[in-house]
């Protein structure tokens, strides 16, 4: 279920892009050291400290969402139950109940035609809003460009190519596997859609569905990055070495398929979720990968600065929670970097960039 520069990709060997403002000392974009742009190399055999370290991220990352979530629900209940006046344990039953009153108990229905709705919704809502930002630029929000002046105006010929291809992945590729899907859910045996799930079954199979996650686009992010394919495949997303938000789904369709949509997918079909937990985390997962590739580190969002360190380096940060770069290693040089001290939520209103500046030299 992922950027710096104006837009402009860096081939091996091309001068990098180290005298942007704010990289003081950095080297440029393609000049990573020891591989070129796209060369993952060999992943290091994890140690058994390296492993402790893993799970105790792990612990860390997943009990910190889980408690923001049971904090949500709570507070989200208590307001709705107080709006519409149903008792509390049963407002979301007599909220689903309504729906499935208007469109249909069908599972191909809610399960093709309803995640397309409800995920088309959550991506191109929040897509847009960055992009209106992004072609505005209004100072409020200037200020937590974690690379400033880049995409300063947008260059209007790739952000059109930009968007057909994240059009022909939505509209085509998208459609394609989710009518796929539905047959495998189908085999695997889905539950009845009139009852939702137990909150406490739903909390269990995000954080499972969030760790499926982190395995599979891991992996499969990592091997893009191998020499033999990165050139074919995984070079059209790095074009955009500054970001944007849409460029979450610019990609190859190869890679599409592969990298941004079957790992959050599996979750669900592995525990055979209902489709509400799965619509739920689409958007989750939809919402994340459109923040960090935001190109903005703004205030009470999760942290886009461990992707956008991937876009500067290339061969660092593969992972979406950063468990996986811990276990082997892929995460060092950013562990070395300003950036790492800024990778936290923003709970105030001063930039980061303004609380960590940029010293004059980073590994």
């Amino acid at each position: 279920m992922e950027k710096k520069s104006l837009c402009g990709s860096v081939e091996p060997g091309q001068p990098g892009h180290g005298g942007q403002p704010g990289h003081g000392g950095q080297p440029g974009h393609g000049e990573q050291p020891g591989g070129q742009p796209g060369q993952g190399g060999q992943l290091t055999k994890p140690s058994l400290v390296d492993v402790k370290g893993a799970v105790l991220k792990a612990c860390f990352v997943i009990g910190s969402a889980a408690l923001v979530i049971i904090c949500l629900r709570n507070s989200l209940t208590w307001h709705v139950a107080s709006i519409w006046g149903f008792a509390r344990e049963y407002v979301w039953q007599n909220i689903w109940d309504k729906l499935l009153d208007t469109v249909g108990e069908d599972p191909f229905t809610l399960m093709f035609y309803g995640t397309f709705c409800v995920t088309s919704m959550v991506y191109w809502t929040v897509g847009l809003t960055f992009m209106y930002f992004d072609l505005t630029l209004p100072e409020w929000i200037r200020q937590y460009k974690i690379q400033p002046s880049t995409n300063e105006p947008l260059d209007r010929s790739k952000l059109k190519k930009l968007v057909l291809v994240v059009l022909f992945n939505w509209t085509v590729l998208f459609p394609v596997f989710n009518y796929c899907m539905f047959f495998l859910h189908e085999s695997r045996g889905m539950p009845d859609m009139r009852v939702l799930p137990s909150f406490h079954r739903v909390l269990v199979e995000l954080i499972i569905c969030v760790l499926v996650e982190e395995v599979m686009f891991y992996y499969s992010h990592w091997l893009l990055h191998n020499k033999r394919v990165y050139k074919y495949i995984h070079k059209q997303h790095h074009e955009w070495t500054a970001s944007v938000s849409l460029t979450s789904l610019y990609s190859h369709p190869v890679e599409h398929i592969f990298s941004n949509l079957l790992p959050p997918a599996m979750g669900p079909l592995l525990l055979g979720s209902h489709i509400s937990t799965s619509w739920l985390w689409f958007c989750m997962a939809l919402t994340s990968a459109l923040n960090s590739h935001s190109g903005y580190h703004l205030p009470f969002f999760p942290s886009p600065e461990a992707h956008d360190f991937h876009h500067l380096k290339f061969n660092q940060c593969y992972g979406v929670l950063g468990i996986l770069d811990y276990l082997h290693g892929t995460d060092k040089m950013f562990r070395a970097s300003t950036a790492y001290e800024r990778h936290i939520m923003l709970l105030g209103s001063t930039p980061l960039r303004e609380t960590f500046p940029d010293v004059k030299k980073e590994l």
